[in-house]
């Protein structure tokens, strides 16, 4: 099942851009064992949008609080909710 995060970031771009490498590093190793469906940031710095692939809404809520940002308080807040996906269009989201 899906799990749609919208997270709110913290402002602090200098400490955002220290982790990111690892924070995406996490995300691969999450993409790699089929624990990710998708994710990246919003365009204006608000936050990120992440889709996890877990059994539950617990487990789902473990990856997140496992990602360095989160560990980092880089994590203002964020919403967690189950997402079916309908539609999907593999040329506009190649990624």
């Amino acid at each position: 099942m899906k799990f749609a995060a919208i997270i709110e970031y913290i402002q602090d771009k200098t400490k955002i851009g220290e982790v990111r490498p690892i924070h995406r590093q996490y995300l691969a190793s999450l993409k790699e064992k089929g624990q990710l469906a998708a994710s990246g940031p919003f365009t204006d710095d608000w936050g990120a949008l992440i889709v996890y692939e877990a059994p539950s809404k617990e487990e789902a809520e473990a990856l997140l609080k496992g990602d360095p940002f989160h560990q980092a308080g880089i994590f203002v807040s964020y919403v967690l909710r189950p997402w079916n996906t309908v539609i999907a269009n593999r040329d506009l989201f190649p990624a």
